[in-house]
């Protein structure tokens, strides 16, 4: 077993938010070629998220002030759906190659741990 705490973890700037990768391929803290496990902030600090898809992908609210999510199509680069806001303890079920955006008002933020299946989110 690896013990792993958040706090110890270094981050990494990616367009739009903060990643901490604990688990997966990589850049993980602990190496894993079935699955992806990590945490990931946006905020006005990382500016804008463009809307994204991957794997298939699970999403648990650990933090939101005034962010939302956007979702909706598969293929090429849809139009999205309307904003649904984010709660502490919402869980969201993305299906592979859903396009999906985080998103948040001036001074808001969104704070999510994330879960795929043998995939590396740093290599998309």
């Amino acid at each position: 077993m690896e013990l792993i705490k958040r706090s110890d973890v270094d981050g990494k700037e990616l367009p739009g938010r903060w990643i901490q990768l604990l688990v997966g391929k990589g850049e993980s803290v602990s190496k894993s070629t079935a699955m992806t496990m990590g945490f990931a902030h946006y905020s006005g600090k990382s500016g804008p998220m463009d809307p994204h898809h991957h794997a298939e992908e699970i999403v648990y609210i650990l933090s939101a002030a005034d962010g939302w999510v956007r979702n909706g199509g598969f293929g090429e680069k849809p139009e999205l759906g309307d904003k649904v806001p984010l709660e502490v303890g919402m869980t969201l079920h993305f299906p592979e190659k859903e396009w999906h955006v985080f998103q948040f008002d001036l001074g808001g933020h969104v704070d999510i741990i994330f879960f795929y299946s043998e995939t590396n989110i740093f290599s998309k």
